[in-house]
């Protein structure tokens, strides 16, 4: 499986992540067995990466991760998150430390590799709290909170989930004090890769820019809610379907994931795969997190690395469904071009501080190395290696490849 760095991290991660999550539910809803030959399938698989939080399955799934943790070989790294209620709001340093307590206890482990913070940013869904960008950035706030954490080697990252409004996650993410965010994209609205709207468009809530914030502050991105919570996996409307972004309901979900189906047919596969390709072929992402309900379902996922989908195909016809998409140079983000291979030399020790000028006129910011599980770059060359960085993906690819 291809791994790339993980934004300014230092650390590789594998194109696909685990997801612990209660989409799919696999670490909360199956037998014990199961639930550790998931671990060790997508271990074996390539996977690098197991994402988890304490609200999913109100810590069942950290804890089957603590369980069998220790048994995977390769050791993955591990992410977790923290949720703060209005309660925490007065205390917001000591209610994350104490979050991060509690998770350390149900995994079994002494660090994580990335912490990120759960809370929507500007306004949230439902009844759920979300953070302004002062209580995140501000003395006392989020931000401060995690800076401690990484003094304490107690995690390796921090990062934030770009969800609410998107210009709070912008003024967050442009402060470059994150290491990480999960953004949301899929086949229904991949507008976080895009400079601005087209006109007339019904695919839900405006994320434009994202992709680009997070680019020009080297930070690693995870995919997140590649099958719009399961309406994209299957024609069958999802038992329980939450909706986490604006400007758009379940039906309009199930209405245009039913567009994206008429438009691509069979030709990608079952909905399942050709969501799940169109994902992959955006290389802006380290990685994308997915969320498994079988063993199955994981192996059919392994299974789609070899072939990703045209970039724009889905997006071209679905007419009504989310209004025109045309492919057009100034719908789409435009990144700054970057040569195929970008290669990269690390030097084994000292630890880099930074890796240098980007193609593309970029710095990348520095680079901390892991305080554990370090990986080995020595060759029997000598002390210093290259590592190819897949380009990054761009409206000209989008363009040539449409």
């Amino acid at each position: 499986m291809r791994k790339v760095f993980f934004g300014r991290t230092g650390l590789e991660i594998s194109e696909l992540a685990f997801g612990g999550g209660v989409t799919g539910g696999i670490l909360i809803n199956a037998d014990e067995a199961t639930r550790y030959n998931a671990l060790r399938r997508a271990v074996t698989g390539g996977v690098n990466w197991i994402d988890t939080a304490p609200v999913y399955g109100d810590g069942a799934s950290e804890a089957a991760i603590g369980r069998h943790l220790q048994s995977l070989v390769p050791q993955p790294y591990v992410s977790t998150k923290v949720r703060l209620e209005a309660d925490d709001l007065n205390d917001i340093a000591g209610a994350i430390e104490r979050s991060l307590t509690q998770s350390l206890e149900r995994l079994r482990s002494d660090w994580v590799a990335l912490y990120q913070l759960h809370n929507h940013l500007g306004h949230g869904v439902g009844d759920r709290i979300a953070l302004s960008p002062a209580q995140v950035l501000g003395p006392g706030g989020v931000a401060d909170a995690f800076e401690r954490l990484k003094e304490q080697g107690l995690i390796h990252a921090c990062g934030i989930t770009a969800a609410g409004d998107t210009r709070a996650c912008l003024e967050v993410i442009n402060s470059g004090r994150f290491d990480a965010a999960q953004v949301y994209y899929n086949a229904i609205n991949p507008s976080a890769a895009w400079k601005e709207l087209p006109h007339g468009w019904r695919g839900g809530q405006d994320f434009c820019g994202l992709l680009a914030a997070c680019a020009r502050h080297g930070m690693g991105v995870l995919s997140i809610r590649t099958w719009a919570g399961g309406v994209l996996a299957s024609s069958a409307r999802p038992a329980r379907l939450f909706v986490m972004t604006a400007n758009t309901d379940a039906d309009n979900e199930v209405r245009c994931a039913a567009a994206v189906r008429a438009a691509l047919g069979d030709a990608y596969g079952t909905p399942a795969q050709a969501a799940l390709r169109f994902v992959l072929g955006n290389r802006d992402f380290a990685t994308r997190v997915l969320g498994v309900s079988s063993i199955a379902q994981l192996d059919v996922a392994l299974a789609q690395l070899a072939g990703v989908l045209p970039r724009l195909l889905a997006w071209q016809h679905l007419g009504e469904a989310v209004g025109p998409i045309p492919i057009r140079r100034d719908a789409l983000v435009v990144l700054p071009p970057m040569p195929r291979r970008a290669v990269l030399a690390i030097e084994a020790n000292p630890r880099p501080s930074v890796l240098g000028p980007r193609a593309d006129g970029l710095r990348l910011a520095p680079t901390l190395a892991p305080r554990r599980h370090r990986p080995d770059r020595r060759t029997s060359r000598g002390r210093r290696t290259t590592i190819a960085s897949p380009r990054a993906f761009s409206a000209q690819d989008a363009l040539r490849d449409a």
